[in-house]
């Protein structure tokens, strides 16, 4: 099949949500391949516990490049105990520098409790505003749903579950098959 007239991988709205001293990333579980849905139960919230230091990572984009770019933050983080930001940031240069991984599509959330980043192939760590971020197909109406939600009584979990229902509902390419991880400050 030519490049050119492949369909093409879609699917994935990974949302994280900061409230009251705890962090919640949250992801559907579909993946689509053009029209057709592949498979609705994937699983793209992770939980890591490098060097005794628990870390949630939430992925979009080719699976196979975020396992190798969940396996390098990783190591970063063996090297770098408790030190999310630093591993993120050490992370992204990689990426960004090195030939092989600049070939990589995908697009990570990452979390300690502490600290909420979105690390990006462009060499981009970046820390979101207003305590709320989402990449993904879906990720900009997750990203507004949640944004609207983030003053009123709920919690995270219950923020980031509203939002991905919302994105659900509005994008073709997410589902409301959720896995959601918290994690505390």
């Amino acid at each position: 099949m030519a490049e050119d007239s492949f369909p093409g991988w879609h699917g994935t709205t990974i949302i994280g949500v900061k409230k009251g001293g705890e962090v919640v990333i949250a992801g559907d579980g579909q993946v689509s391949l053009g029209q057709t849905v592949i498979k609705g139960t994937a699983r793209k919230v992770r939980r890591l516990t490098p060097g005794g230091h628990e870390v949630v990572v939430g992925f979009a984009g080719s699976t196979a490049d975020a396992f190798t770019l969940l396996e390098r933050l990783e190591a970063k983080l063996e090297a770098t105990p408790g030190q999310l930001a630093r591993a993120s940031v050490e992370l992204a240069k990689d990426w960004r520098t090195d030939k092989y991984l600049q070939k990589l599509e995908a697009m990570l959330i990452v979390t300690d409790g502490s600290d909420l980043l979105v690390i990006t192939g462009a060499g981009d760590v970046l820390e979101p505003e207003h305590d709320v971020t989402a990449i993904g197909s879906g990720g900009n109406f997750a990203l507004a749903a949640a944004r609207g939600m983030m003053d009123s009584d709920k919690d995270a979990e219950t923020i980031a579950r509203d939002a991905m229902a919302i994105a659900a509902d509005i994008c073709v390419y997410t589902n409301g098959r959720l896995t959601v991880e918290t994690i505390s400050a």
